[in-house]
């Protein structure tokens, strides 16, 4: 039997003095431990970690919605100045390719100030390496500067904190970490007050208050100030019963309770509640729409394409791979959805106002 990692060990000696904790507090801990956590001490993405994200597959992504910033920028008004903002920049491959793909819009560049929404000190080192330039971070919104704004939020949703209840014997269950035989880590059951009626034997029903709260503080954001915001992660496009918390260690699938701080916890992306939220703090949301019809409306094939002329065999085969990962029906296409939001009054983005 493997030693016990050293957040296993805290949240074990947590447990043991205060009780079973809930499933928001374990992956809170799992992921953002100041010392021990999952994004807090490594880089996670690429070949190397244990996922690979859009802007990792191909600069294309990034390109594109570089292109879609700029329409968002001349939305705005061109302003003279202007935040551009992205949460959880991972190691800013993302915000590199918008940049590099804005340049097409005059006065962008000029007026940028970028702003990451980013706890991880590992993930700043790599994020100010790759940018090269001047940055301001931030660990919430609640720091970000008033003005007018473009935001970005690439697979950063679907990592927030998430709470699961189990429907038995005609009451809801809070799903929540304890402790079994040898002190090792297990899910247990304890009765929790839910205002709507029970499910089927069976039934999970998750709930992300720490998703709704920030979508909500996005929205005020939005209500406050002219901006607009883009949202893709992977998820569903209406609110349904289900588990979808999964862990990923050494790019395979693994229990959410097996070496807390070295897997990544994550779950699907609730997209109508997502949108209520930013509905409810002042702005309006647009879609979802899937990936695929986002990527394809901003003109993935044809960048691909000319690509591709300049490339020689071995890219030309790279570049069809990563155009079918991320927007195959099969692949990251159909999984993955866009939500844009905007400030009353701004006309609804390209393509969501499209037939």
């Amino acid at each position: 039997m493997m030693k016990p990692t050293p957040l296993e060990q805290i949240i074990v000696a947590m447990i043991r003095e205060d009780g079973p904790i809930p499933l928001d507090r374990y992956m809170a801990l799992c992921l953002g431990h100041p010392v021990h956590g999952y994004y807090m001490s490594r880089d996670p993405f690429g070949p190397e970690g244990d996922f690979i994200t859009a802007p990792e597959i191909s600069q294309i992504f990034g390109e594109l919605i570089g292109i879609w910033c700029a329409a968002a920028f001349q939305a705005l008004g061109a302003p003279d100045e202007f935040h551009l903002i992205e949460l959880g920049p991972g190691r800013g491959t993302l915000m590199s390719d918008m940049l590099r793909a804005s340049r097409v819009m005059p006065g962008f560049r000029d007026g940028v100030r970028i702003h990451l929404v980013e706890t991880s000190p590992a993930l700043r080192k790599l994020q100010a390496a790759r940018l090269g330039q001047t940055i301001t971070w931030h660990d919430s919104l609640a720091t970000l500067p008033d003005g007018p704004s473009i935001v970005i939020a690439n697979e950063f949703f679907d990592a927030l904190p998430i709470r699961q209840f189990e429907s038995r014997n005609g009451q809801w269950m809070e799903r929540r970490i304890g402790l079994g035989a040898d002190d090792r880590l297990v899910i247990g059951l304890s009765a929790q007050h839910l205002d709507r009626p029970p499910g089927t034997d069976g039934d999970i029903l998750e709930s992300a208050p720490l998703r709704d709260d920030i979508a909500r503080e996005l929205g005020s954001r939005l209500a406050a100030s002219p901006g607009v915001a883009l949202v893709i992660d992977y998820g569903h496009a209406a609110s349904a019963l289900g588990d979808t918390l999964q862990a990923v260690r050494r790019h395979k699938f693994c229990s959410i309770l097996d070496r807390p701080g070295e897997a990544d916890l994550t779950s699907h992306v609730d997209f109508e509640s997502l949108g209520n939220a930013l509905r409810q703090g002042g702005a309006l949301p647009h879609g979802p729409i899937t990936q695929r019809q986002f990527l394809l409306s901003m003109g993935l094939e044809a960048r691909a394409a000319l690509l591709t002329q300049k490339a020689k065999l071995p890219e030309r085969n790279v570049i069809g791979r990563a155009v079918e990962r991320l927007a195959g029906e099969n692949q990251m296409g159909n999984l993955f959805k866009v939500l844009a939001a905007t400030s009353p009054g701004l006309p609804t983005p390209y393509p969501f106002g499209s037939p």
